[in-house]
């Protein structure tokens, strides 16, 4: 039983001995063909790896206008205040900014639109809400790590998310190279659920968002290291306006960028309505509502005769 009360629990974590890997439950794509812009084969290579490219999801308007507000955001001593704003861990460099759609009517458009929105639909097969936006920054000389994990471990533990009917959208908003710490996902990962083994501390969220090393929420090593060897990685380049979409439980990871480059992504993650927030699975209360949104209010579908997404590049 969850130390939180649940009585079945399909994939425990964080109270458990041993990271033992468990089946997904659940499936991976829940709608089909016909709910949005996704063909037969791209939805196949999406059940099957977890993952999908796309060349050009924004344009290069959009990214300028991105860059920009991501920019205003960094210099805005009051959006430190608010607590959305997350340190380099050894430094007082910005390693990640929190709910920025609701920051800037720029990220709220392009979050809330297609064609994210409409592949989040299909994908999920239902309307969607937003659980999490973020900008993730990698500073030159000196951007931090992000150890190997999966989303769904997190959002189950410590915000009560049952079920991994969620995906992210990561968009590079700069370039992103093999030596700047690029997104590396273990394919076909999304199939195995890896408990973390250590029990999850109050605010455990200040120190883990920094990248602290703390046992709670990290991958086992083992388990990562069986899956690598059966699946191999999958390191995502690409220039501004590219992004990969995966799956909630898609084990990944990206290296500190030592190189001249800077790396910056937009990160959003998208819910389905049907599966909405509980009490935290292992963790002694709800992490705050710009980590994990609660109002599980559908974003709107375009007005009838409005502009809709061409299939993504």
């Amino acid at each position: 039983m969850s130390p939180n009360g649940y009585a079945h629990d399909p994939y425990p974590t964080r109270y458990v001995t041993e990271s033992v890997p468990v089946d997904r439950a659940h499936p991976v794509v829940w709608g089909g063909e016909g709910d949005g812009p996704l063909d037969a084969g791209r939805l196949a290579a999406y059940e099957r790896d977890g993952f999908l490219s796309f060349e050009a999801l924004l344009d290069a308007g959009t990214v300028a206008a991105c860059l920009a507000e991501v920019r205003r955001l960094a210099g805005d001593t009051a959006v430190r205040a608010t607590g959305r704003v997350v340190p380099e861990p050894d430094t007082d460099g910005i390693r990640s900014v929190f709910e920025v759609h609701e920051l800037s009517p720029v990220f709220a458009d392009v979050v809330r639109g297609d064609p994210l929105v409409s592949l989040a639909r299909q994908i999920l097969g239902s309307e969607v809400y937003l659980h999490q936006s973020r900008v993730n920054f990698k500073a030159a000389f000196g951007g931090s790590r992000f150890g190997w994990h999966s989303d769904f471990e997190t959002w189950h533990a410590e915000d009560g998310m049952p079920a991994p009917r969620a995906l992210s959208v990561s968009v590079a908003l700069t370039e992103n190279m093999p030596y700047n710490g690029p997104l590396m996902i273990v394919p076909g990962s999304h199939r195995t659920f890896l408990p973390s083994v250590g029990e999850t501390p109050e605010d455990y969220h200040r120190l883990s968002l920094r990248g602290k090393n703390l046992p709670a929420g990290s991958a086992d090593r083992a388990g990562v290291t069986a899956l690598a060897e059966r699946y191999g990685i999958r390191q995502f380049t690409g220039t501004p306006g590219s992004a990969v979409m995966f799956d909630c439980n898609c084990l990944h990871a990206s290296a500190g960028n030592v190189s001249p480059f800077p790396r910056t992504n937009l990160f959003v993650v998208y819910n389905s309505v049907r599966n909405p927030l509980g009490v935290p699975y292992a963790a002694p209360r709800p992490r705050p509502g710009y980590l994990a949104c609660r109002n599980v209010t559908p974003i709107p579908r375009p007005a009838a005769g409005g502009r809709s997404a061409g299939p993504p590049r």
